[in-house]
């Protein structure tokens, strides 16, 4: 008897039923946070290395379903924040929370240059014990950065609510509105310049 073609056949079969073995689940991990409008935030963070992708939202308040408009009203505890999924093979959350407090001011209160409102506070929403202590460790070596002490909340994360469509990868979608041109694009600049970031 030719074993050949049985063997073959066999082999075969192998590599088909290890193909159809499901993937190991995702080893990705997610980081939420928020510090200014959350336009600015998502376009630095869409150019950083090991960042899979970024959902811009809102988080931190009680208000269920918030939309734009009531976040703005200031009624719904809601900060602008944006949720990364990022690649802990490639980037670790504590570098995610280095170049978080490179790109914006964590000591203005309720503030980021001309946009004005607690939406707009500098918070760090943590999912674990271990982001929590990161969370601590991060606010205090960055606070050498700075003479004012910085006002960044750091608090869990009890619901991430996603902003409407016309929010998500604002700045690459509107590059020349006029706030994209005098607002994020500047920081976006100066943070390649400073080699934080990449060019996109």
């Amino acid at each position: 008897m030719n074993v050949r073609p049985v063997f073959a056949l066999l082999t075969l079969f192998s590599a088909m039923t290890l193909q159809a073995q499901p993937k190991p689940a995702s080893s990705h991990e997610f980081a939420t946070f928020g510090g200014g409008c959350f336009w600015c935030m998502e376009a630095v963070f869409q150019r950083l290395p090991g960042i899979i992708h970024s959902t811009s939202g809102y988080a931190g308040g009680t208000t269920a379903n918030p939309t734009y408009e009531e976040v703005c009203g200031h009624g719904t505890g809601h900060a602008e924040v944006i949720r990364v999924e990022f690649d802990p093979a490639v980037i670790s959350y504590e570098k995610v929370l280095e170049v978080f407090f490179e790109a914006h001011d964590p000591t203005t209160l309720n503030r980021q240059g001309a946009d004005e409102g607690d939406q707009y506070r500098s918070v760090i929403l943590y999912e674990n014990e271990a982001q929590q202590v990161a969370a601590g460790k991060a606010k205090l070596a960055a606070q050498a950065n700075y003479s004012d002490p910085i006002v960044t909340e750091i608090v869990p994360l009890k619901k991430f609510w996603r902003a409407e469509d016309y929010h998500q990868d604002y700045f690459n979608q509107h590059p020349n509105q006029g706030y994209c041109t005098f607002v994020i694009k500047p920081k976006v600049k100066k943070l390649q310049d400073h080699g934080v970031i990449q060019k996109k």
